[in-house]
């Protein structure tokens, strides 16, 4: 691992997870919860299989990553974050959000996609509009085998990948369409026009209304509060 040779916080951060694909590992981590390697090497198309060993090995040696033997009947060997690596999400949610701008014009023609990837921009932008209803359930079919889940619970919008177990909703489309649908950048009919399929009561989806990201509600908090 190179080093920047600065006695700087932000480079000394930077000299443990700079690296290209580090940052995308803990993703994966972060939303995988405890993973086997070929979870890993799955959820990053496009990397080396020598380059992941080497990127969890520097990991490890950081005490970011640790390994852990997965329970019976599975015999295979599980990667996970450790307390200092959790102490990551807040970094990786603010620059999720900081990203979601940039996935507005729709993805290149070779961009990889995963529906997982949705959780970031879904919890970013999202809120519960009638926190006092009971919880509902949103499962998202992005053209991926692995659908994604948005539910509210306990007033607050959380995601998850798999399937829900009876979901109110199901939303299938690009993910553009889908992500444009969340963001509030389309409304349903101009969605559909793009080819996204709503199954369920249009009032559900009303319930995931879409709210400021934490930092521009912050920044609109403290300027009204200076007036």
């Amino acid at each position: 691992m190179r080093s920047y040779g600065q006695y700087c916080a932000l480079a000394k951060a930077l000299d443990v997870v700079g690296d290209r694909w580090t940052l995308l590992i803990i993703r994966e981590l972060l939303l995988r919860g405890p993973s086997r390697y070929t979870d890993l090497r799955n959820g990053l198309p496009g990397i080396a299989t020598n380059l992941l060993a080497d990127r969890l090995r520097e990991l490890e040696r950081a005490e970011i990553v640790a390994r852990e033997d997965a329970p019976p009947p599975v015999a295979s060997t599980l990667f996970r974050l450790t307390p200092r690596g959790e102490g990551l999400r807040p970094v990786l949610d603010e620059l999720g959000r900081w990203g979601v701008p940039y996935m507005t014009e729709g993805p290149a023609p070779r961009d990889e996609f995963r529906s997982r990837w949705l959780a970031w921009p879904a919890e970013a932008f999202l809120v519960d509009g009638e926190p006092a209803q009971p919880p509902v359930a949103i499962e998202v079919r992005a053209g991926d085998d692995e659908p994604m889940v948005i539910e509210t619970r306990a007033g607050s919008v959380e995601s998850h990948p798999g399937r829900a177990g009876h979901p109110d909703a199901v939303l299938t489309g690009t993910p553009h369409a889908i992500l444009g649908l969340l963001s509030g950048r389309f409304d349903l009919a101009r969605a559909r026009a793009l080819g996204l399929e709503y199954e369920g009561d249009p009032r559900v989806l009303r319930r995931f209304r879409h709210g400021a990201p934490a930092d521009t509600a912050k920044a609109a908090a403290g300027t009204s509060a200076s007036r």
